[in-house]
């Protein structure tokens, strides 16, 4: 037994033959000057100074960074703790380090003096 299936249905539209009107696109409804579709020009949280400061501190993160490269023995056999536990890299560049993290926090935290 074999069923069979429901035929289709071809729907033709009759506007096309008679010249119907076609439909606009939907436009808002807001205006643009009541807030609703356009938002206010708000300042930046930060200005140039709060940047200029932030840069100041990723670049001295960044060489304090640098500082601790390094401390390749020059011969495998022989081992020279002062080469790995120089000045450089244990106090130099972790005061690098910190001093980088301070200016960024001040940045941070800089009083903007833009008015909303």
């Amino acid at each position: 037994m074999s069923k069979k299936s429901p035929k289709k249905k071809v729907v033709v539209s009759t506007r096309a033959k008679t010249g119907a009107k076609k439909v606009a696109p939907t436009t808002s409804r807001v205006k643009a000057g009541s807030g609703g579709a356009t938002a206010k020009k708000e300042p930046l949280l930060f200005d140039r100074q709060n940047f200029m400061w932030m840069g100041i501190g990723v670049v001295l993160i960044a060489l304090g960074m640098i500082m601790m490269l390094g401390g390749d023995m020059p011969d495998p056999d022989t081992w020279d703790p002062d080469i790995i536990y120089g000045f450089r890299r244990t106090v130099l560049a972790p005061v690098l380090i910190l001093a980088g993290l301070i200016v960024e926090i001040y940045a941070i935290f800089k009083g903007n003096k833009a008015k909303a």
